[in-house]
């Protein structure tokens, strides 16, 4: 298969922030998590394919409101603000009244790799719809994550979202194995 051939991949890191990624309950494997979403960074780097990252912005007087200390990205994440793209979101949805579809389409991305903080919640959710809008997604099996909850383990979630997602929604597939185009 040629380059042309292949899609023009972009890498999605969703709400690795202070007040989620460091809460008191802290998410499951979250350093190994961390050094996976790393290594996609790196690897979408290496060969100039997009990097978006979004934060969740809570409403006023929330914890993670937009400017707290909770509601900045992790220091240990390799973003770059003078090359990657950066934006807020105030929804489970990467996409709801934030311009990321229009951008993507505008960048010519048909596939999404997908990373980041809260696996039933906004990891979900955006791969239910980027999938719906036409995107092609894949979803990194070992680099998303949350925390336990009264119901389930964080493990048990995570794996649940793996096999749910897989097939009708994503390829899923483990970071080492996701090459960017």
């Amino acid at each position: 298969m040629d380059n042309m051939s292949l899609p023009k991949t972009a890498l999605l890191i969703i709400d690795m922030q202070q007040g989620l990624f460091f809460a008191d309950a802290p998410p499951f494997n979250r350093e190994q998590v961390l050094n996976n979403i790393n290594l996609l960074i790196a690897n979408a780097r290496e060969v100039g394919a997009p990097i978006w990252a979004v934060r969740h912005t809570g409403p006023e007087g929330s914890p993670i409101a937009a400017g707290t200390a909770n509601w900045q990205l992790i220091e240990s994440l390799a973003i770059n603000p003078q090359l990657d793209n950066i934006f807020d979101k105030t929804k489970p949805s990467c996409f709801y009244q934030t311009g990321l579809a229009e951008a993507l389409t505008h960048e010519g991305i048909s596939e999404l790799v997908i990373v980041g903080v809260k696996t039933q919640y906004c990891i979900d959710t955006t791969c239910r719809i980027a999938a719906e809008l036409g995107w092609q997604v894949v979803l990194a099996a070992d680099a998303h994550t949350c925390m336990d909850t009264a119901q389930l383990s964080a493990e048990a979630i995570i794996a649940h979202h793996n096999a749910t997602l897989q097939g009708a929604f994503v390829r899923l597939a483990k970071s080492a194995d996701i090459e960017f185009h």
